[in-house]
């Protein structure tokens, strides 16, 4: 993924902040929530449990929810 980021420097002209175009930084965000997708679904295989049936997992999502 090419980025065209801009550098944000002080006096001193250390680099403080980056600056990346809008479309771009939208890029950026959903390749980092695909990411974090994976890593939940691979750290779920790492712990494999029964299945449970529809029903039931919505029976308790609700009474978690309050509804």
């Amino acid at each position: 993924m090419a980025t065209h980021e801009q550098y944000v420097i002080d006096e001193a002209g250390k680099r403080t902040a980056v600056l990346v175009p809008l479309q771009e930084w939208e890029r950026i965000q959903a390749a980092l929530e695909e990411l974090a997708d994976i890593r939940a679904y691979d750290e779920a295989k790492r712990h494999p449990s029964d299945p449970v049936p529809f029903e039931q997992a919505m029976a308790e999502i609700e009474s978690n929810t309050g509804e």
